[in-house]
C-alpha cells in the first residue's frame, strides 16, 4: 500500500484534471470534503465515485467533518445545524433514556446518508470537556462539562457509526476544553499541570475505541513548553499513546491553521516526526497540495497495518 502520509482536499464540486493527475501520481492516503465541494446529492455522489475511480478502490478513505451545529458541510443536502453535540448532551442530561435513544437514531440516519454518498469516515465525536474558560469555537461542539456524559455519548457515537460501517475520529486529543483561544487563529496555551489535566481533559479520551484520532493544536506548557501537541513527541508518546492508550491512526488537525508556526510543508513534516501517522490539509489549493504530496513520505508500516484493519471493518 504505497500512499503518502497526507489527507488531501480539493477546490471545487468536481475533480479537476490537474487534481486527478496529481492524485494518480502521488496517491494521498485519503481525501476530505468540505461545503465548497458539495452542491447536491447526485453531484456529491458522482464526485466521490470519480475520486475512488482514480485509485480503483471502492473503500478509498473519503472523510467529512459533519459534527452538526456550527460545523456542517452538508447544508445543501440537509439541515443539521440544530443538532450540535451540546444539544444532545443537554437532552441526555434531562432524560438519559430518551436522550440516548434520540441520539442513536440521529446518528444512524446521518450515517445512512454518508454511506449512500460513499463517505466512510466522519471526524466525530468531539470529546473536549466544557470548562468555564472554553473558547466559543468549541463550546457548542462539546457534549458536556460532565466526563461521564462525554464518555457515554462518545462511545454511543462511535458504536452507532460502526453499525453503518462509518469510521470515526475522536478529537481533539488529548483535549481542547481548557484552551481559551481559537487554534485556527493562534496557538492556545494551557498552563494547568498534568495531575489536573489527567482528571479532566485527558480522561475524556481514555478507553475510546475509534479507528482514528485527531490532535489538538494546543501547547500544554507544563508537559512541553515549546511544542503544540501536534509537534510534540513527548505528548504524543507519553500522553496520547501510553497514558490515554490510543492505538489507532493519529491524524494532525489541519496543518494550515495559524496555531502552527512553520510553513505548510514544515508543519506537516514536524507532525509526522513527532508521531502523527497522517497530516490533514483542508484548504484544497492545488499548488500547496502538490508541494505537500511531493515532499511528504509514504505511510509507515504501522499505518499500513491499521489501514488494512479499517478496510476489513468496511467489508
Amino acid at each position: 500500500m504505497k500512499r503518502k502520509a497526507l489527507i488531501a482536499s480539493i477546490s471545487g464540486t468536481i475533480l479537476s484534471k490537474k487534481e486527478s493527475n496529481l492524485f494518480k501520481t502521488y496517491k494521498p492516503w485519503g481525501i476530505i470534503l468540505f461545503k465548497r465541494n458539495i452542491k447536491n446529492f447526485d453531484q456529491t455522489k458522482k464526485l466521490i465515485k470519480s475520486i475512488k475511480y482514480i485509485f480503483n478502490d471502492k473503500n478509498y478513505p473519503i472523510l467529512i467533518d459533519e459534527e452538526g451545529g456550527t460545523v456542517c458541510r452538508l447544508t445543501s443536502l440537509l439541515d443539521n445545524k440544530p443538532y450540535s453535540q451540546n444539544f444532545f448532551g443537554k437532552l441526555y442530561k434531562k432524560n438519559k433514556k430518551l436522550g440516548f435513544s434520540i441520539y442513536d437514531n440521529y446518528i444512524y440516519s446521518l450515517s445512512s446518508v454518508l454511506k449512500k454518498l460513499g463517505i466512510n469516515i466522519n471526524t466525530v465525536p468531539v470529546l473536549d470537556i466544557l470548562k468555564k474558560n472554553t473558547h466559543k469555537i468549541i463550546i457548542s461542539r462539546t457534549y458536556s462539562s460532565n466526563i461521564k456524559i462525554i464518555k457515554t455519548l462518545g462511545k454511543l457515537c462511535i458504536r452507532s457509526y460502526k453499525k453503518n460501517k462509518i469510521g470515526t475520529v475522536i478529537k481533539h486529543i488529548p483535549g481542547h476544553g481548557s484552551a481559551s483561544s481559537d487554534s485556527h487563529k493562534t496557538l492556545p496555551i494551557v498552563r494547568k499541570n498534568q495531575k489536573n489535566l489527567n482528571k479532566s481533559d485527558f480522561k475524556c479520551f481514555k478507553g475510546m475505541k475509534s479507528h482514528f484520532a485527531m490532535t489538538a493544536h494546543i501547547l500544554f506548557s507544563h508537559i512541553d513548553s515549546k511544542n503544540s501537541v501536534t509537534h510534540s513527541s513527548n505528548l504524543i508518546k507519553k500522553i496520547i499513546r501510553k497514558q490515554i492508550g490510543f492505538r489507532g491512526i493519529l491524524i494532525s488537525d489541519d496543518i494550515s491553521m495559524k496555531a502552527l508556526k512553520y510553513d505548510l510543508v514544515e508543519n506537516a513534516k514536524r507532525s509526522l516526526s513527532a508521531g502523527c501517522n497522517l497530516t490533514l490539509y483542508c484548504s484544497g489549493k492545488y499548488h500547496e497540495s502538490k508541494r505537500l504530496l511531493k515532499e511528504l513520505p509514504l505511510i509507515d508500516s504501522f499505518t499500513i497495518k491499521k489501514t488494512s484493519q479499517f478496510y476489513k471493518f468496511l467489508r
